[in-house]
């Protein structure tokens, strides 16, 4: 069923287009008609030759531009223009025909100045179809530029979506990595009937509920993601005890920076994971600053001599995912190992652009 915004975009069309046709039946009369008075044979001629303008108009505009020169068929466009000008151009000499026989009775010298050559006709005629053309290659230039654009943005949204998803994913994975590693710390206090277990079982609770209520945010102040590795930090402290040799140093922390959640704990993870007690002490250094619109990241582990450190775990991979969408061209992230630490440096740039840039 046609609808009611098509039959009125068609109407409109037709419009503008009898405006135009009859503007150039106006000007037609206009220009024959100089240097004479007889307006009955100037608006007659005029008629006469206005099918051939519109033919090979139409002919240019809706057959040979979109079929063969937007489609680069250059050569068969210039050949069907040839065709379509000699063809034309017999019914112009017949306008000037019918003017001198039908209008003057064959008394060239009662025809109106300016059709008394074809050539005039000639210059009247591929004018309007000239114009005509032009109006048309601006009318496709501008419909393809919108539609380029219209696709552009498309291929962006899908884009989005394809990357707002693919992030969901990585965080489902995030959780449950997350809560494997807390949880075994708590099934080793709970062995041990440690008095320590309500304190630990509080600090649980403030990650879940950063968890639960923070972490779908794009963004969150870096105070919160600071409280958020120190409430871990504090849980392993319980686990680990005298073992553990920490030294933290977390300095110009503004509450009005904002960085995506979740995105420094995985490499705190790692160091108690992976890191390896030497000299009866299980050494981990951590630094954080914001500096000059910059978080500089840096925690470093003990581990052995001979150890294979392990580069290829899921919460690696997946914060290095999210780093390439998050600030795909604003960090930096150098991992280096020597035979006593294993180093990993992260620098992110908060100040440029926004999220999937």
């Amino acid at each position: 069923m046609i609808s009611k915004e098509f039959i009125l975009k068609k109407t409109a069309q037709l419009l503008l287009h009898a405006i135009f046709w009859i503007a150039v039946l106006f000007s037609y009369t206009y220009f024959f008609g100089y240097n004479t008075e007889n307006f009955n044979y100037v608006f007659s001629f005029s008629l006469f030759l206005m099918p051939v303008t519109i033919g090979t108009t139409y002919t240019i505009i809706t057959i040979l531009i979109p079929k063969y020169l937007l489609k680069e068929k250059y050569l068969l466009f210039i050949l069907y223009c040839i065709y379509t000008i000699i063809i034309s151009a017999f019914f112009v000499v017949i306008s000037f025909l019918y003017g001198l026989i039908f209008l003057t009775g064959t008394k060239i010298g009662d025809m109106a100045p300016m059709t008394r050559s074809p050539l005039f006709l000639f210059i009247a005629v591929y004018f309007v179809v000239f114009i005509a053309s032009a109006f048309s290659l601006v009318k496709h230039n501008y419909k393809s530029n919108s539609d380029n654009q219209k696709l552009k943005n498309k291929i962006l949204e899908a884009q989005l979506k394809l990357k707002e998803q693919e992030l969901k994913y990585l965080k489902m994975q995030i959780h449950p990595h997350f809560l494997f590693n807390t949880l075994n710390t708590m099934y080793g206090f709970a062995l041990k009937k440690s008095e320590e277990t309500p304190e630990m079982i509080l600090k649980l609770s403030n990650l879940l509920d950063y968890l639960l209520y923070q972490v779908d945010k794009p963004f969150v102040s870096l105070q919160d993601e600071v409280n958020h590795i120190k409430d871990y930090i504090a849980l392993e402290e319980m686990r680990f005890n005298d073992v553990l040799d920490i030294t933290l140093n977390i300095q110009n922390i503004d509450h009005a920076v904002q960085i995506a959640p979740m995105l420094l704990i995985p490499f705190v993870e790692n160091s108690f994971k992976h890191g390896r007690i030497r000299n009866q002490r299980l050494s981990i250094i951590l630094e954080l600053e914001h500096y000059d619109g910059q978080v500089k990241f840096k925690i470093k582990n003990s581990i052995f001599d001979s150890q294979e450190y392990n580069e290829t775990g899921i919460g690696l991979a997946n914060i290095k995912k999210r780093l390439l969408f998050l600030y795909k061209d604003k960090h930096t992230l150098h991992i280096t190992k020597d035979e006593h630490w294993y180093e990993v440096h992260l620098n992110i740039d908060t100040t440029k652009g926004k999220i999937y840039e």
